[in-house]
């Protein structure tokens, strides 16, 4: 029998929240990482996976690059794509620097079809978008700009390396949240390519977009009929509704159809079903206050068995100099539905309040898509005037969209970074099944975050499972992928880019008791080592605890006389 104390020494260590930290040359020489560094390039910005083929894509400054899944350290192809001499000049005589501005920045990688992707870069202020052929298998070895296919890549890259875009290839039409001007004045959301019309915003019309940071771009579908189909943007921008109290950014969630063709007679080439509404991630206070994280840094989808509803992950920093943090907040696509269908935010005139629109809102409703799912309009181009002038002048929603139980999922303060990127695993553990984050931050590390209960499967509390440093100069993290089939990260910062896999069982140590503690739903005792927990092996003589059932472990002092032993 187990004596009491050593029970509630490990009940104790259950609940005090061990975490292994990884310095980079450990993280380096024992545990799998592999790097990719360019020479004469940096800004490793623009990720994209290709399962099949095997293959990173990357876009960088003045490069292209097609690297192995495998090992990126490895069969690397190269395509070197600079901005012409005389845009390179003309850009260093508008006054920008000729080394750091007037090159082409690699912000754009979309898969086409089956033989190429579409690439866009700044092009030295000068935006240019190209088809890269890259051959319909793996052993093809294809990579290479079709020059004869080069064209303008204005309303599709930023013109500014400084600028972020956000954008999302679906079948063949691209649609962009980009600066679509030298000045980068002119902030859009534009559909291009393809052969339906191209179509934008609003031009300077404040309550569309008001210096926009765009985050991320998605497509959803919303029904069976893909003429229901929208196109969601994720974008911070200077708040129209806080006029009068300062400056303030708000987060935000945009929705429009892919279907729309703009309007007849108003609305012209622009968007008739575009909404926007406020992205909610805050911690309430005691004395009713919230605590806003109030700038969104990115957003990760996690596709569910329901393709209509995936997860909606995010992070957060915050623009206050008095309180200084991040957060993790998580959105379900219901919500975020029901703020699109609720009440228009109205403004009489400039001095009156944003208040919920009480009139008459006319038919079809403002944001819906013409398709014989809600009614029998076959085209935005014919919806009565009354809808497309509503439109034109309730883009913003009153309800915003709040996180899943009303507040973040993970919260970190009074540390010497923030969150920049999220990447998530759903993991069938030998306990159930986790979503495992991995957050990466401005300061070269990537945290990895787990759910777990904390009294009960009723109330769970985050737990940091690991910290590890993935860039020794603390480069800023500004993308990650994950590849769940090949159990791999690839992060990519300024200075370059790194393979991290995603579980490493063997570092919690060669006891059960420290691989039960860990918690790590990757991992599990085997009867003879901690080890990667495969579902679906069959174990015929050893025994497999599962690490993350610690309630289990709290319970069962015969459990507890196993670990000790």
């Amino acid at each position: 029998m187990t004596p009491p104390h050593t029970v509630k020494l490990i009940t104790s260590l259950l609940l005090s929240s061990p975490s292994v930290f990884l310095a980079f040359f450990k993280l380096q020489q024992f545990h799998g990482v592999r790097r990719f560094e360019l020479e004469r390039s940096c800004c490793f910005s623009a990720l994209l996976l290709d399962e099949e083929r095997g293959r990173l894509f990357v876009g960088a400054k003045n490069f292209l690059l097609s690297l192995s899944l495998d090992n990126i350290a490895k069969q690397e192809h190269k395509i070197y794509w600079p901005a012409p001499v005389d845009w390179r000049e003309e850009c260093n005589w508008a006054g920008k620097d000729i080394t750091s501005d007037c090159v082409n920045y690699v912000k754009i990688v979309h898969h086409y079809n089956r033989t190429h992707l579409y690439a866009c870069g700044t092009g030295a202020f000068h935006p240019t978008c190209a088809f890269v052929e890259v051959g319909h298998r793996m052993e093809d070895h294809v990579f290479r700009i079709d020059p004869s296919k080069v064209e303008d890549g204005k309303g599709k890259s930023p013109y500014d390396p400084r600028h972020n875009a956000a954008s999302v290839l679906v079948g063949d039409e691209l649609y962009a949240g980009v600066a679509t001007d030298l000045m980068g004045r002119d902030f859009t959301i534009f559909r291009s390519l393809g052969k339906r019309p191209s179509i934008r915003t609003e031009q300077h019309d404040s309550r569309w977009l008001n210096e926009p940071k765009f985050v991320g771009s998605f497509w959803v579908p919303e029904s069976e009929n893909p003429d229901d189909d929208k196109v969601f943007f994720f974008f911070r921008e200077t708040a129209v509704e806080a006029q009068g109290l300062g400056k303030s950014t708000y987060s935000r969630i945009g929705q429009l159809c892919r279907n729309d063709m703009g309007g007849q007679r108003s609305l012209v080439n622009k968007w008739t079903t575009f909404l926007k509404t406020r992205l909610i991630c805050s911690v309430p206070g005691a004395d009713g206050s919230d605590t806003y994280f109030d700038e969104l840094r990115d957003v990760f989808l996690l596709q569910t068995r329901d393709r209509k509803n995936p997860l909606v992950y995010t992070v957060f920093s915050t623009s206050s100099s008095v309180f200084k943090g991040s957060a993790v907040c998580l959105y379900t696509m219901n919500d975020i539905r029901r703020a699109f269908l609720g009440p228009f935010a109205h403004k009489e005139g400039p001095n009156y309040q944003w208040v919920p629109f009480q009139g008459k809102v006319p038919y079809p409703r403002p944001g819906m898509c013409p398709s014989k799912t809600f009614g029998s309009f076959e085209s935005t181009k014919g919806f009565p005037d009354d809808v497309i002038q509503f439109a034109r002048h309730h883009p913003l929603m009153y309800n915003p969209v709040y996180p899943m139980n009303r507040r973040p999922i993970f919260i970190r303060t009074n540390v010497d970074y923030s969150f920049t990127q999220i990447a998530v695993d759903r993991v069938n553990a030998a306990d159930g099944q986790y979503d495992v984050m991995f957050i990466g931050t401005d300061k070269g590390t990537v945290l990895k975050v787990i759910s777990v209960p904390k009294e009960s499967w009723n109330n769970m509390e985050e737990l940091l499972l690991e910290e590890l440093e993935v860039f020794k100069d603390a480069s800023s993290i500004i993308n990650m992928q994950i590849s769940s089939k090949r159990q791999q990260l690839y992060v990519g910062s300024d200075t370059g880019l790194a393979q991290i896999p995603l579980h490493r069982c063997s570092v919690y140590g060669k006891a059960c008791a420290e691989c039960c503690l860990a918690r790590d739903p990757y991992c599990a005792w085997d009867g003879t080592s901690c080890t990667r927990y495969l579902p679906n092996t069959k174990r015929s003589l050893t025994l497999t605890w599962p690490i993350t059932d610690y309630l289990y472990l709290k319970e069962k002092s015969e459990f507890a006389n196993t670990v000790v032993q």
